[in-house]
C-alpha cells in the first residue's frame, strides 16, 4: 500500500523560506511522478510543481516559478519543495502526490496517490 507522508509546514514572515518533505513508501520503484499542490481556503486545489523520474523533467506553475525549487531523492523515495521568497498568497494547504496516471501534472485527478497535507501560513 502507497502512502505519502509530508512534513516541513509551518508559520513563517513574508520573504521567508520552507523545505516541505514527502517521503513515499510502498513503492518497489520510485514514482514516475511526484507533484506538489496546494489548495487555499475558498480556492480550488492548484498544481504547484512536478517532478518526472528518468529525465528529471520539472514543472512549475508560473505562480512560483523564479521562488520554489522541486527535488527528489529516488533513494529515499522523498520529494522535497523549497520555497523561497514566500508570499502571504502562498498560505494554503501543501499536498504530496504520486503516480501520474496520464495527462498533466497539474490535473489532480491525474495521480494515483495523495498525502494528507501540511499547512503552509505566510504572514506579512
Amino acid at each position: 500500500q502507497v502512502q505519502l507522508v509530508e512534513s516541513g509546514g509551518g508559520s513563517v514572515r513574508a520573504g521567508g523560506s520552507l523545505r516541505l518533505s514527502c517521503a513515499a513508501s510502498g513503492y518497489t520503484y520510485s514514482p514516475n511522478c511526484m507533484g506538489w499542490f496546494r489548495q487555499a481556503p475558498g480556492k480550488e486545489r492548484e498544481g504547484v510543481a512536478a517532478i518526472y523520474a528518468g529525465g528529471g523533467r520539472r514543472y512549475y506553475a508560473d505562480s512560483v516559478k523564479g521562488r520554489f525549487t522541486i527535488s527528489q531523492d529516488n533513494a529515499k523515495k522523498t520529494v522535497y519543495l523549497q520555497m523561497n521568497s514566500l508570499k502571504p498568497e502562498d498560505t494554503a494547504m501543501y499536498y504530496c502526490a504520486a503516480g501520474l496516471i496520464s495527462g498533466s501534472w497539474r490535473g489532480e485527478m491525474n495521480f494515483a496517490y495523495w498525502g494528507q497535507g501540511t499547512q503552509v501560513t505566510v504572514s506579512s
